[in-house]
């Protein structure tokens, strides 16, 4: 407005007035399509609510401060400048006072020179696609559809992976290994991992072995230690590391050449992964349930599934969570025998377990000390080193009811046999746990994969046996068919709002136009930085739409205007609204774009996570503001042949 020489005050209210509806529209949009992000399930949405929640407040309240604030201070800074810029082109520079404001005035004037120029240039390849607008539009549509095929190639992840500079791995030997051979084991294994990671790198190594003896520790954890031969090396590596990911990729690879007898796989160390996967040892947890009866069933079915999942291409850390045959020692009780000598089934039982678990396992007692008041629980048990055979075992004391003191072997029998080590459930019915990481591909393939081996086994599911996969996969299908639902019921409420707006179907559809070129850049932005769909690229392609949306908006609604203004038709109208608005849709593009570089490149601590979305927001956006420029003016001359029509009572007519 000031180009078209108006004076200050009028062109401030003219500007204000012209973009009040549509910023106003554009505003509820972008507010609008973050709707979808309560459709988020599980720990994500608690992740990326109050990132929702700052958008549509920081959208609301800009709107309230650009009708507000905004003009009252184009009026305060803008007045003296003018003025002066006017005395100056007047004069030529020939006064010396408020030379600074003469040079930034120089810059904004070779500035506007060389935008001019472009806009041009702009103005000249826009007018050409209108003259050849079959042929452009086509060449767009076969982009967008050209792209689409790149969905399969970026992959699926529910979160980025994030180097948090740790590494868990656990470590299983043999069943039935002893606490003192579970040490031992560890203790090489450590060594060997110190000659992989230089030592400059290594802060800390803690290891921890077999199970807690406390019932709240047990509570506490993961459930993946589960008998003194299991236990986890946590790795803890010093600023400026070399890539964890790299390490652990190694270490996968040579541990097992290293040390056959022995089971490794990596678990996540950082808290987010953790809690995405609910508390499973890795992502992908595919569950084999079924009835007792089934059991030896079960296990072939499990075992022959790992074998099926280890040969996917990207599944790592392939392994069964269940340790199903354990080496015991079995104690059979003649009960006959055992009632002539006076001793109930019960009472050989409760001396057993207290001379080898201690009676804390039967009879907790507990000492007050009387000065301090702290509880202490007192246990008796046999030294462990006093049964070092089956000999021994049979030599424990038994009570009887005359308190004549029997030997265990005088009615008992000792056998060697096999039994779980541990047995979880799921709604009660029993469960074999398949689990697997993922290395080198994304959580989505590798699920899909598993899913086609879980489709061949099931014709051969014995009864009342199921196959299901758990963990983050689970999280992950449910969240993004949640996503997808929003985002659509998102588009279709921005819809519907444009409707009551423009008091048209057809504009509105113009205007989502842009939305297509807004997909297909999002997907070469990821594929040319490998990055998978993930939640935050999701929420990036939210944010991209909003703006793609809001700048679509201002040239359509510039074209009816100018229409209506004009008499002028479609073609006029599309080539008037992209030299216009070409300025401010860049502007804010840019703008865009500039905010998100730094997250793109996903750096300092944690900064992967969020990298998606700023790479998501910059490719979706650059592209979408092509189609903003080009496509959807091509669309609006293509389609928009009725002059825009506004319905007025006669009433008002008359008068």
């Amino acid at each position: 407005n000031l180009h078209q020489r108006k004076r200050l005050v009028q062109a401030i209210l003219d500007g204000a007035s012209q973009i009040a509806v549509p910023a106003f529209v554009s505003s509820l949009c972008i507010c609008i399509v973050f709707v979808p992000v309560w459709f988020i399930t599980g720990a994500a949405r608690s992740l990326f609510t109050p990132l929702a929640l700052s958008v549509i407040f920081a959208m609301l309240t800009s709107y309230l401060l650009s009708r507000t604030l905004v003009p009252t201070l184009v009026h305060y800074l803008l007045e003296s400048e003018v003025e002066m810029y006017g005395g100056v082109e007047q004069q030529g520079l020939k006064h010396a006072h408020g030379q600074n404001k003469i040079w930034v005035w120089r810059i904004h004037e070779a500035f506007n020179r060389q935008f001019e120029k472009f806009r041009t240039f702009y103005g000249g390849f826009l007018a050409w696609a209108l003259a050849n607008r079959v042929m452009v539009l086509s060449v767009f549509a076969l982009f967008v559809v050209a792209s689409c095929v790149l969905f399969p190639a970026v992959g699926q992840d529910f979160f980025p992976s994030v180097d948090a500079g740790q590494i868990r791995l656990h470590v299983r030997g043999a069943p039935g290994t002893r606490l003192e051979q579970s040490e031992g084991n560890f203790a090489r294994v450590e060594a060997y991992i110190r000659t992989q990671i230089p030592a400059n790198e290594i802060d800390t190594v803690i290891d921890n072995i077999g199970i807690p003896n406390s019932g709240i520790n047990m509570s506490l954890s993961d459930g993946s230690q589960i008998s003194p031969a299991d236990g986890e090396i946590l790795i803890s590596l010093k600023e400026n590391h070399h890539p964890t990911g790299g390490y652990i990729k190694n270490l996968r690879k040579q541990l097992p050449r290293q040390f056959p007898e022995l089971g490794f796989w990596f678990q996540a160390a950082d808290i987010a992964t953790q809690i995405l996967n609910f508390g499973l040892p890795a992502p992908i947890d595919v569950q084999v349930l079924g009835p007792r009866a089934n059991r030896e069933e079960n296990l072939k079915i499990a075992q022959e599934l790992r074998g099926e999942i280890a040969g996917i291409p990207g599944a790592a850390d392939v392994h069964i969570h269940q340790v199903m045959k354990t080496p015991d020692l079995r104690v059979d009780v003649d009960r006959t025998m055992a009632n002539q000598l006076g001793i109930t089934q019960q009472t050989a039982a409760s001396d057993l377990l207290i001379s080898l678990s201690s009676s804390g396992q039967v009879s907790p007692n507990y000492w007050l000390d009387p000065q301090r008041g702290v509880q202490y629980t007192v246990s008796v048990m046999t030294p462990q080193y006093k049964i070092d055979s089956i000999n021994s075992l049979q030599n424990t004391p038994m009570v009887t009811r005359n308190g004549v003191p029997q030997l265990l072997g005088n009615m008992a029998t000792i056998s060697r046999g096999v039994s779980p080590t541990n047995i979880t459930h799921y709604n009660i019915v029993p469960t074999l746990d398949i689990q697997a990481n993922v290395q080198d591909a994304d959580l989505g393939s590798v699920a899909k994969g598993i899913d086609a081996k879980i489709a061949a086994i099931k014709p051969r599911l014995p009864k009342g046996t199921t196959i299901t996969v758990r963990g983050q996969v689970e999280s992950m299908n449910s969240s993004f068919r949640a996503l997808a639902v929003g985002i659509i019921g998102a588009v279709v409420l921005v819809y519907l709002l444009m409707v009551v707006n423009f008091q048209s179907w057809l504009d509105p559809m113009i205007i989502l136009m842009a939305l297509p070129g807004a997909i297909a850049g999002i997907l070469w932005m990821l594929f040319a930085t490998h990055t998978t769909i993930s939640v935050p690229s999701l929420m990036g392609s939210i944010m991209c739409i909003g703006v793609a949306t809001a700048n679509s908006i201002l040239m359509i609604t510039f074209a009816n205007d100018y229409r209506k203004e004009h008499d002028a038709n479609a073609h006029d109208a599309a080539l008037a609204a992209g030299l216009t608005r070409l300025r401010p849709v860049i502007m804010t593009a840019l703008a865009m774009i500039l905010g998100m570089l730094p997250m793109s490149l996903g750096l300092g601590e944690g900064g992967e996570q969020n990298a998606p979305l700023g790479r998501a927001v910059i490719g979706g956006l650059g592209v979408a503001t092509f189609y903003t420029l080009f496509f959807v003016p091509l669309v609006y001359s293509a389609l928009r042949k009725q002059p825009p029509h506004r319905p007025v009572e006669p009433e008002l007519m008359e008068a």
